[in-house]
């Protein structure tokens, strides 16, 4: 049996335990149970009215921004100009509180959300979330997909792995954090909203590893330009440098260094437009320029090399040509036609002899008309054709000739048979020449016109 005194010791005891673990209030009371959160702030022993002037107040705001690190942020309601209003309803979270016999204590969570409507400074709001530092990005490890190391020379290309960071896409944060703000929550976890960037290439990627076996390839293959005799060989080494990327199955190139490498062949191994030596008949060496020779296509050529290039394979070409010259290293080759303006005479050249030959009449000196000295090609022949002139303000030319063979090398200036004449070669075009073709005795033409054809090379020279 307990003694009166041993019995009350027990029972103060147990009134002591049983207070610091739990208490339970009977009837109805008009305010919140001790340790009671609602949207994460303390109402505990408030009113409802008590609890919504809580709620509502600026300085009482604060939104938890849980980032992947386990760290957090806070962005306040005093920075953004933020003022709430409370559309839920506190009075059914304290009616439940009464009909559940308000219990609290330690092991008693009382934690509830209402609905809010929120106003706050969008441009506060705004500035404060580019200065979080995640999304300033201070400190952050960022993440990057696997990728194909970049060109060292000697080194062959490798996959570097991929890096799985800390760094947001911060349109999105905006866009979370906004809204979160606008509801009046109190914490957002980015990780949850997929605030995160993502690994989108890993280093298992077969794609990746087959953009580094091709890339390696091309670092061994290597592209044998022809011209002529001479080879320009563009190694492995050199293309590899150039390299990119890889897209749709192709390594990618760096169309400027292309470029700019077939301009480099064209600097070297074009003759078209360039001064050259011609020996002429009389074995005198003058130096001309002129339209004809070898150009290089470098657009369509560029284009090409590339294409090559995304082969990895090894390979030899000849570059494509907007035009090019009869032989390499004597463009005009060994037949030809030869214009001696000085000594008035024509020269037909076939296979390397002469095999025609004619007096003849060119540009009139006096009257500005004389025939420009260069390297030409023959654009084109034809027979009995009517040369006109310069159209004159009355809509009449300034001559009009008809002609039995018409053969122009240089726009508007050719050979061509010339009736109206009874004397050829000499002084004559000083102050009687023509507009600046080259007059031919009728015979002689006819004769010429059939050793040119189109494209033949035409040389003239004082």
């Amino acid at each position: 049996m307990i003694s009166r005194k041993r019995f009350g010791l027990w029972l103060a005891a147990a009134v002591f335990v049983c207070g610091f673990c739990t208490a339970a209030y009977g009837g109805e009371q008009d305010t919140f149970v001790t340790g009671t959160f609602i949207n994460g702030i303390d109402v505990g022993g408030q009113t409802v009215e008590g609890a919504k002037g809580i709620l509502e107040k600026p300085d009482g705001y604060q939104l938890e921004i849980l980032k992947k690190n386990g760290e957090k942020d806070i962005i306040r309601g005093s920075e953004i100009g933020y003022r709430a209003t409370v559309t839920g309803d506190l009075g059914a979270v304290l009616a439940k509180q009464n009909e559940e016999g308000r219990v609290t204590g330690p092991a008693i969570k009382h934690e509830f959300t209402v609905d809010m409507t929120a106003a706050f400074d969008q441009a506060a709001l705004t500035e404060r979330i580019a200065n979080l530092p995640c999304v300033k990005g201070e400190g952050v490890i960022r993440t990057a997909d696997a990728r194909i190391s970049d060109y060292e020379e000697g080194k062959e290309f490798t996959i570097i792995k991929e890096v799985y960071g800390e760094d947001v896409e911060p349109d999105k944060v905006k866009a979370v954090i906004t809204s979160a703000v606008a509801k009046g929550q109190n914490s957002v976890n980015l990780s949850e909203q997929g605030c995160y960037r993502n690994v989108a290439v890993t280093s298992e990627d077969p794609r990746l590893k087959e953009m580094k076996d091709m890339m390696n390839r091309c670092r061994t293959m290597k592209i044998t330009y022809v011209f002529g005799e001479n080879e320009e060989i563009l190694d492995g080494s050199v293309i590899a440098s150039w390299l990119t990327g890889f897209q749709d199955g192709q390594v990618q190139v760096d169309a400027q260094k292309a470029l700019s490498y077939i301009q480099a062949l064209a600097g070297k191994y074009d003759t078209a437009g360039r001064a050259r030596v011609f020996k002429t008949v009389a074995g005198r060496e003058v130096e001309l320029t002129g339209p004809f020779g070898w150009q290089i296509n470098q657009s369509h050529e560029s284009a090409a090399l590339i294409a090559m290039i995304q082969t990895a394979q090894s390979q030899s070409r000849e570059p494509q040509y907007v035009q090019i010259g009869a032989q390499r290293g004597l463009d005009w080759g060994v037949t030809y036609a030869e214009v001696d303006l000085t000594n008035q005479h024509v020269y037909m050249i076939k296979d390397g002899s002469v095999v025609w030959d004619a007096p003849c009449v060119t540009g009139d000196m006096a009257k500005g008309y004389a025939t420009p000295e260069g390297i030409y090609s023959l654009t084109y022949k034809e027979k009995d054709r009517i040369l006109r002139g310069r159209k004159q303000a009355d809509g009449s030319y300034e001559y009009e000739s008809h002609v039995d063979y018409w053969m122009p090398f240089n726009g508007g200036i050719g050979f061509h048979d010339a009736s109206w004449r009874s004397n050829f070669g000499g002084t004559i075009y000083m102050s009687g020449g023509s507009h600046g073709c080259i007059n031919l005795p009728p015979d002689r033409a006819a004769l010429l016109y059939e050793y040119v054809y189109k494209g033949m090379p035409v040389i003239c020279y004082h």
